[in-house]
């Protein structure tokens, strides 16, 4: 009797570890397939977070049981590597399986933010925009901060000397949508825009027409700001240049009411006589050539538009008030297109 047990023991402890095994790879499934809910669909993992940790606070807010940490505590010792997690920010949805969510902890996969700089906005609006991101680190204090984070060639053109930080680095910056991840810095998004802004525009200045009357990169930016801020409606936007150019080939004053505004401190929303008579550097009525610098942030339509302007005898436009312009070749036509779609005179009949 006790040969023939001794003969089936070693099948009876093969059927035990069998059935063990069985019972645990059943028991371990069962726990890394339950449910962990979040309240947000951001979740940080701070440095230093653990399995060990994340099983307690998942086992306070009882999404787990003492029992399924003990559980998650053995399998990670039979797959230490689901146990390396990686800190940072991580998009989840509103339910993972335990298994799900310790995965993607360990990936790294982290959540992807953005910022986009407008085209047409101020330095001053698109640094505000900036400062209020989430899970940025704001290491630019103020729009002063942000000239230490800039190298501009010498041979570009000088820079605006306006005595206001905010204009002398005004149009520097590149307008697109930057991507991020939690706890990037500020500065890092600003030196790529700027490096954006002089690849560009040192794409446009090489690809300009030869007769364009500008002597540096930097009057190329200042005239694509002007034509950023004149018309929105990027088919128009050569015609607008082009009369800009023949204005300065004629010696005549620009007399953009963009640049008149971007000059004012106390800007009530509505252009008076007062203020095209004031006599600060960038009122274009007042004083004759480009203004010391860009008064926007400049997309590459504008550039283009600035570099490669159309040919044609225009001097004036006057805006339909539907985003587009009526462009006239001489004062006489200019003030007719203003009493139309400006007064409101019409008078055709």
């Amino acid at each position: 009797m006790l040969k023939r047990l001794l003969n089936w023991l070693p099948f009876l402890l093969v059927l035990i570890i069998v059935l063990l095994w069985s019972g645990w790879q059943q028991l371990s499934s069962h726990t890394l397939n339950k449910t962990v809910q979040f309240t947000d669909n951001l979740y940080e993992l701070k440095a230093g977070t653990s399995v060990r940790s994340l099983c307690r606070s998942w086992q306070q807010a009882q999404h787990l049981t003492a029992l399924d940490c003990q559980v998650l505590k053995l399998y990670l010792k039979q797959h230490p590597v689901m146990g390396q997690l990686q800190q940072g920010v991580y998009r989840v949805p509103q339910t993972l399986a335990l298994n799900e969510a310790l995965s993607l902890f360990q990936s790294g996969k982290v959540a992807q933010f953005s910022v986009t700089l407008i085209e047409g906005e101020t330095l001053a609006q698109s640094w505000q925009r900036v400062a209020e991101l989430p899970y940025l680190q704001q290491d630019v204090s103020d729009v002063n901060a942000l000239a230490v984070l800039i190298s501009w060639p010498e041979e570009w053109g000088k820079l605006a000397v306006t005595g206001r930080v905010e204009q002398e680095l005004e149009g520097l910056f590149y307008p697109d949508t930057y991507f991020y991840t939690a706890n990037s810095k500020a500065s890092d998004i600003w030196r790529r825009a700027h490096v954006v802004l002089k690849t560009e525009l040192e794409r446009y200045w090489q690809q300009r027409q030869p007769t364009l009357p500008l002597q540096s990169p930097y009057e190329l930016l200042i005239m694509a700001s002007i034509i950023e801020k004149e018309s929105g409606l990027q088919s128009e936007r050569a015609l607008v240049s082009s009369v800009f150019i023949n204005r300065i080939h004629k010696n005549m004053r620009l007399q953009t009411d963009p640049t008149v505004i971007y000059g004012l401190t106390d800007y009530s929303g509505r252009i008076t006589r007062a203020n095209l008579r004031d006599p600060h550097a960038y009122n274009t009525y007042r004083h004759h050539g480009l203004p010391p610098g860009p008064i926007s942030l400049v997309s590459r339509s504008a550039l283009i538009a600035a570099a490669q302007p159309d040919v044609s005898d225009y001097y004036y436009f006057v805006s339909r008030g539907d985003g587009s312009h009526v462009f006239s070749q001489s004062l006489e036509q200019h003030n007719a297109a203003v009493r139309k779609y400006i007064l409101g005179q019409n008078n055709d009949n």
